[in-house]
């Protein structure tokens, strides 16, 4: 690892010390999106305090001309996402406080009231297909009949007449097109195994083509352009996740389109109009992309020059491939938007995503790995105070660490806000890709079956201890946080080993694995018997005494770290009655306890106001248990 480092007795020149509200108030403008016939740019920015659609007009070069015009008018809550729907329309999901029972809104460009395509209480719904070649229809699923299952609706944008395509016999978990946008695949479970279902023709009924455990994957990414066979993610036979072509025929992986030696493949990009594989992507230290054909590596060779020392990728483009939306970030920045005329090779900017943060005072985030206690090992990531570096002398750090959510996810390198918080604060974060994580083939995945609070904190555990030999560290300063699943780690780590941390912050965090497994939401119950194998079986006594024994609301009374807990009140998958309950517990020892309960917010909170808060309260208290570097 490249860097400087002062030594302990030679304090750093100290960088700017940033507001906490810098790094989480919301962007200028931000998640812009091209229209199909690149004649509009839309895109989210503040309005009535909370983020909405506006789109503004694009010129022939792909310029932005004229004022931007507001869409929506959301006061409650966020819009986090949208997608395009033809040139005329926008779509965009919404949710009621958290409860993350999304509805499907559509709003025309040209004004007017934005319609609720599915306006029924307590549903959830999603996109299936947005249909290209359709701009007046959308394929959605949504469990309003069942709330366990999800049918699949044709919906008018422009009225919201819907009509049922696909009546879900209740055991479908997922549902594909064709090109065409005709439904023609379709993912069964009986909660541990999974089967692949296959229909030449919408006419006809679904096959089976193939089946496989969970613990398998088949994933169909989509049709070849003949729209006779698949490209699938696929690990059968195999530990890490490879591209092949299949034959619902046989129901056999065919050609192997690319696979990595180390890691699992993630995905794969095309080009509509010129019927050509693009781009296949995957990631080891960094999020990388191999180009399939030598149009598409010249592009990106003459992107990367004129955007040097970022990481670049192609976010959208129009219809007839002229213009395309460009991203570039990297570490220390979040990066920003262009828009890149193909035919001149024109860069136009159009916004930096936080340009109030400048690069020069963000901290270099560095990929690490180490060896487990039992032999495995495990990646991750560790941001220092600017300055420093992992190979210089010892400096005794105090550290955060940042345990990710999931737990079946993983930390990837890039700009992170909190990361960067708390660096600029002066500690260091180390961000661990325990066992279990995904993205490092099968083995490591399952090796987290049936370990949280075990192997998975044991992970977490090697990597400070890893961090304390090599001096980077004060052992007597180290701070754990995490959201979800890392707030169960932030829980376990001060019921299990109360001696090692000197603060915690549980954010959305599970403490109580029965409920866990008993308050998921309806169209979770499907993939129960899958969890029961992932997490713990309460079916069986072996099964409850190892969710007890995992689970730290029952251990309570080891813990004597100070705790900050936030909670959202409508959180469909930590129950809020699990946090009031380990905060009574601590409290009524007389354990420090500080407790957030947001009633406007569910698994973590949205609205900007809401994370000011969190924010400045969580950096108080690691500053008030932990102190900060000396040297920022």
């Amino acid at each position: 690892m490249n860097g400087s480092r002062p030594s302990s007795t030679q304090p750093a020149t100290p960088v700017r010390t940033y507001e906490v509200r810098d790094f989480f108030r919301y962007p200028e403008r931000t998640g812009f999106q091209l229209a199909p016939d690149g004649c509009h740019l839309a895109y989210l920015a503040v309005h009535a305090g909370r983020l909405n659609l506006f789109v503004q007009k694009l010129d022939a070069q792909g310029v932005p001309s004229g004022d931007s015009t507001v869409l929506t008018h959301e006061t409650a809550r966020d819009i986090l996402g949208f997608c395009w729907k033809g040139s005329s329309h926008l779509l965009y999901l919404k949710d009621f406080g958290g409860d993350e029972n999304y509805h499907v809104v559509a709003v025309r460009i040209a004004g007017g009231e934005p319609l609720d395509l599915t306006p029924h209480e307590g549903i959830c719904a999603s996109i299936v297909d947005g249909l290209i070649d359709d701009d007046q229809h959308i394929l959605i699923c949504h469990n309003q009949r069942d709330p366990q299952v999800f049918d699949v609706l044709r919906i008018n944008v422009t009225n919201g007449e819907a009509t049922m395509i696909a009546r879900n016999p209740g055991n479908i978990v997922a549902w594909m097109t064709d090109h065409a946008g005709r439904l023609r695949v379709a993912i069964a479970s009986n909660g541990v195994g999974k089967t692949l279902l296959y229909r030449d023709d919408e006419t006809e009924p679904f096959r089976v083509v193939a089946t496989m455990s969970f613990r398998e994957t088949i994933s169909p990414l989509f049709f070849t352009f003949d729209e006779r066979r698949l490209y699938v993610l696929s690990n059968r036979s195999r530990d890490r996740i490879a591209i092949f072509e299949f034959d619902p025929r046989t129901g056999r992986e065919g050609a192997l389109v690319f696979e990595h030696d180390e890691v699992d493949l993630t995905g794969m990009s095309y080009s509509r109009r010129r019927r050509t594989l693009t781009t296949v992507w995957y990631a080891d230290n960094r999020v990388r992309r191999h180009c399939l054909d030598d149009h598409t590596a010249r592009i990106y060779a003459k992107l990367e020059a004129l955007l040097p020392d970022t990481e670049v990728n192609l976010a959208s483009v129009t219809r007839d491939e002229s213009l395309a939306l460009v991203r570039t970030a990297n570490d220390c920045s979040p990066g920003g938007t262009w828009i890149y005329h193909f035919a001149s090779g024109r860069l136009t900017k159009i916004a930096d995503l936080l340009p109030w943060l400048a690069p020069e005072d963000m901290a270099a985030m560095h990929a690490i790995a180490y060896p487990s206690r039992d032999g495995l090992t495990i990646h991750g990531y560790l941001t220092l105070p600017d300055g420093l570096a992992l190979d210089d002398e010892p400096v005794n750090l105090p550290l955060i660490v940042n345990p990710h959510g999931g737990p079946w996810a993983r930390n990837h390198w890039g700009f992170n806000a909190e990361a960067q918080l708390l660096a600029n604060r002066g500690y260091a974060v180390l961000q661990v890709n325990f066992r279990g994580s995904t993205g490092y083939g099968r083995a490591f995945w399952e090796a987290g079956f049936g370990q949280w609070g075990r192997a998975m904190q044991n992970d977490i555990d090697d990597g400070v201890d890893w961090l304390i030999a090599r001096g980077v560290v004060d052992p007597k300063r180290i701070g754990i946080y995490g959201v979800s699943y890392g707030g169960y780690a932030t829980l376990a780590g001060i019921a299990f080993t109360p001696e090692r941390y000197a603060a915690a912050v549980d954010y959305v965090g599970v403490s109580n694995l029965f409920t866990l497994l008993e308050s998921v939401p309806a169209y979770w119950k499907p993939m129960i018997e899958m969890m029961y194998e992932m997490i713990g079986d309460p079916r069986t006594a072996e099964g409850r005494r190892a969710l007890h024994d995992a689970s730290p609301l029952f251990f309570a009374d080891r813990i004597v770290t100070p705790l900050f807990v936030a909670q959202g009140a409508n959180d469909p998958r930590v129950n809020r009655s699990d946090s009031d309950r380990i905060v009574e517990a601590l409290r009524g020892r007389g354990v420090e306890v500080q407790y957030m309960l947001k009633d406007n917010e569910g698994h973590g909170f949205q609205n900007e106001e809401n994370r000011f808060e969190f924010y400045e309260a969580m950096v108080t208290f690691f500053d008030t248990h932990l102190g900060r570097n000396p040297f920022a």
